[in-house]
């Protein structure tokens, strides 16, 4: 009687267990409303006009995923709408620090994406490492931040700092350019670029005659021109970020000097307010990295190439995009593709997704490929020089041949 007993309440025992288990399994299988996606922009300051970017070019994404009723989302097999919750950090380290952690910790987001930038994602990224969270990091590529490996961060639109400035190092060293000048932001974006930079060429024979990190804030190049030219350099090259690029032509412009090679960086991804800014008089026969859009991809395997995303948001924003509106769009799309290949709804399901796509993926920014300290090796950008056209300028890629549109016009026509 008593074996009967037993083995009748062992039966019950388990069937209580074993519903209650599928009880919690259905419970932590229950699908979110929507899928809350953390950000922030910066609406002033330094980083104001590429933040506004990169995050116009999020919003464009959100609202066309929604008009089809959300992203699917294979850990719960279906379409859910997704919702951006964003703040304005206002271009400041501190106010973004307080705000990635009110995302995280109060507004509780599926999903953490960074504001421009390697100064504005630098500090997100060790939050995100507490709260073991995966940091979807657009535009962040400061060599600093991949160090080691780790599940918690993903550089998805921009590649890592420090292979941006190989196409360039090489491009130097065949135009057989022997004296170099280099001046860089003390940030992780300019620095990384810089060591770069100096590396590659030394290696190829060449030492810069002049290397020197400036403040971020820097504004003020009229004396540091000066000092450069005194080293007679045959190329001058600015890392910096687009308030640095355009202080240090407006002061180029006003110096009286003339560098056979002059290399800024954001020309290439914001075009029109360097234009609008320095002058296409003064940003002529300059070079920089040409990026998406000024530079397209026809064929790839996820989301529009770059000629259709260009047609389709112009279509709907009433203005052409620049680099940034395409960064945001693109990382819209990453997370997009990891959400529908994820099989659970977990961070370190979401950074695996990422991994199997790397290296397998194409969209309009390039390859899509990361390594396991979260840097992005794809995406690279060539080296162009800008050469006049109508009343502006338009990028000719010169370096690497496999992908020139034109030949180097070197030394620069003095204007």
């Amino acid at each position: 009687m008593r074996t009967h007993l037993k083995r009748a309440w062992t039966a019950c025992a388990a069937g209580l267990l074993a519903s209650g288990l599928a009880l919690s399994a259905a419970a932590a299988q229950t699908a979110p409303s929507e899928i809350k996606i953390g950000t922030l922009y910066a609406s002033s300051g330094p980083f104001a006009v590429a933040s506004e970017g990169q995050y116009h070019g999020l919003q464009y994404w959100a609202a066309g995923v929604n008009k089809s009723g959300g992203v699917f989302v294979k850990a719960f097999n279906k379409k859910i709408p997704v919702k951006i919750v964003a703040y304005d950090d206002q271009s400041s380290t501190a106010t973004a620090t307080t705000l990635y952690n009110q995302l995280i910790t109060q507004d509780h987001v599926d999903i953490l994406m960074a504001d421009f930038g390697s100064v504005l994602t630098s500090v997100a990224i060790p939050l995100a490492a507490e709260h073991h969270m995966l940091l979807i990091d657009p535009t962040g590529s400061g060599a600093n931040f991949f160090t080691k490996k780790t599940n918690y961060l993903a550089d998805v639109s921009i590649p890592s700092s420090t292979v941006w400035p190989l196409p360039l190092a090489h491009f130097i060293l065949a135009q057989k350019i022997k004296r170099v000048a280099i001046v860089y932001g003390s940030n992780d974006f300019d620095a990384s670029q810089a060591e770069t930079l100096k590396a590659t060429l030394e290696k190829g024979g060449v030492k810069p005659v002049y290397y020197h990190g400036v403040p971020t804030t820097e504004s003020n190049y009229t004396v540091l021109l000066h000092t450069i030219a005194a080293h007679n350099p045959e190329a001058v090259i600015e890392l910096g970020y687009a308030p640095n690029d355009i202080a240090f032509l407006h002061a180029l412009a006003g110096s009286g000097l003339h560098f056979n090679m002059t290399f800024t960086i954001f020309p290439g991804q914001l075009l029109a307010l360097m234009e609008k800014n320095v002058g296409a008089k003064t940003l002529a026969y300059t070079y920089t990295y040409p990026t998406p859009p000024l530079v397209a991809y026809p064929k790839t395997t996820l989301g529009p190439n770059t000629a259709a995303f260009v047609k389709e948001f112009t279509a709907a924003e009433k203005a052409a995009p620049n680099f940034l509106d395409a960064a945001g769009f693109n990382t819209g799309l990453i997370m997009q593709q990891m959400l529908a290949t994820a099989p659970k709804f977990t961070q370190l399901d979401f950074h695996q997704a990422l991994m199997d796509m790397s290296g397998k993926t194409t969209t309009l920014l390039g390859e899509f490929k990361i390594n396991s300290h979260g840097a992005q090796m794809g995406e690279l950008p060539p080296v162009a020089q800008l050469v006049p056209a109508g009343k502006g300028v338009t990028p000719v890629v010169v370096y690497p041949q496999d992908k020139a549109t034109g030949k180097a016009i070197y030394p620069a026509p003095k204007k």
